[in-house]
């Protein structure tokens, strides 16, 4: 656990009923255009209306970027990032998914033509906050509305890599129930399972501190006693609005300590095959979380405490418990534990070692160290 730690937070979050409507005491009288990135799927179902409405109240004009694909690659980025810049917008809004959100938080940096998303890839810290960015998650999953991370597929590495920037933090928040109410179930799924990923890998993460472990803990309890019901019942409201806090404060604990190897590992799976993020940290939960026990059984049995609270007693019984229920999850939303169910096969697994042990960013954090020799092992128990 790190002795010395720091908290870096969005500088407003709304949330509650009707939180959309407070889009309109962030805008303030310097804004006059604002850029909005979202997805073809979320302008077709009318998640932008009301943003947009609120916008056009206040005598400011809107312009709109939807093309950016999912699990966008480096390239696809800096032609929204291109976008922008021609547009003359002055302030940015993102509604939508991870990948939209983590868009527009690097747009927020590279408001001018100095440095490239490219350029990002070798040195993060070069680029500043220069244009103000609002995030309005549609899913309960990512927790990218409130982190520094921005995540982009480099194909030259059939690898998905990580930019990490304090300025791109976003300047507001809104958590509106209302952009999360019709999820598909397969969606709610894949990014709710991303979320447990987060609290789990950071509440276990060699960075972990009193400050990350608070939010952690709440998203993990949030999510273990929630998720499941917000993906198999379209009105479990509460449900849902508790996966909406679990992602955000998975958000928080990952800014504040670190997601470890299961997400190092998933990133090649995402760069070189294109399998959706959540549920490529789906597929290695179990299998990371069964090769780091010996080194966090502590820290499992401590969340057995918080999240399920049953009838193990000793260290063991709680942490394997533990295990067992996040097992549960991923098998009851129907998640797929092999990559052949995927359609993947003939996999260059030597390939995908040297791939994820490039991810030492992530590596670092874990528990137990990673080797070669592990990693193979791991993706062997996936194919």
């Amino acid at each position: 656990m790190l002795k010395e730690y720091c908290l870096k937070l969005p500088k407003a979050v709304y949330d509650g009923e009707n939180a959309m409507q407070k889009l309109a005491l962030i805008l303030d009288n310097t804004n006059k255009k604002v850029a909005l990135f979202t997805s073809p799927e979320i302008i077709s179902v009318g998640l932008c209306d009301e943003a947009i409405g609120v916008i056009k109240s206040l005598g400011k004009e809107v312009t709109i970027d939807s093309k950016l694909p999912a699990e966008p690659t480096y390239t696809q980025v800096q032609e929204t990032v291109n976008w922008f810049r021609a547009s003359g917008s002055d302030c940015i809004l993102a509604i939508g998914g991870g990948s939209v959100m983590d868009a527009a938080k690097l747009a927020s940096i590279l408001a001018t033509d100095e440095y490239s998303v490219k350029d990002l890839l070798d040195n993060p810290k070069l680029a500043k906050k220069q244009v103000k960015s609002i995030m309005v998650p549609t899913t309960a999953g990512t927790g990218a509305e409130t982190t520094p991370n921005a995540i982009v597929a480099v194909p030259e590495k059939d690898l998905k890599v990580g930019i990490v920037n304090d300025d791109m933090i976003a300047d507001a928040v809104i958590l509106d129930d209302k952009m999360i109410a019709h999820l598909p179930r397969k969606i709610a799924a894949s990014t709710g399972l991303d979320t447990l990923c987060h609290a789990i890998e950071c509440f276990t993460s060699n960075k972990a501190n009193p400050i990350s472990d608070a939010f952690a803990l709440d998203a993990l309890e949030l999510t273990v006693k929630n998720l499941e019901t917000a993906c198999d019942d379209p009105d479990a409201v509460e449900a849902k609005r508790a996966m909406q806090l679990a992602s955000f404060f998975g958000g928080i604990a990952i800014t504040a300590s670190g997601t470890t190897a299961v997400h190092a590992l998933s990133y090649p799976l995402g760069g070189r095959y294109h399998v959706a993020h959540g549920v490529s940290n789906a597929i290695l939960l179990m299998p990371v979380m069964r090769f780091n026990l010996p080194a966090i059984k502590d820290r499992l049995a401590c969340a057995y405490e918080r999240c399920i609270a049953g009838g193990a007693t000793t260290t063991d019984e709680k942490a394997n418990a533990m295990l067992e229920r996040m097992n549960e999850i991923v098998e009851h939303l129907n998640m797929p534990k092999k990559l052949e169910e995927l359609g993947v096969k003939d996999v260059p697994v030597d390939e995908l070692v040297e791939a994820g042990m490039q991810v030492q960013r992530l590596l670092v954090n874990n528990a137990r160290e990673v080797t070669p020799a592990d990693a193979k092992a791991i993706y062997e128990q996936i194919l």
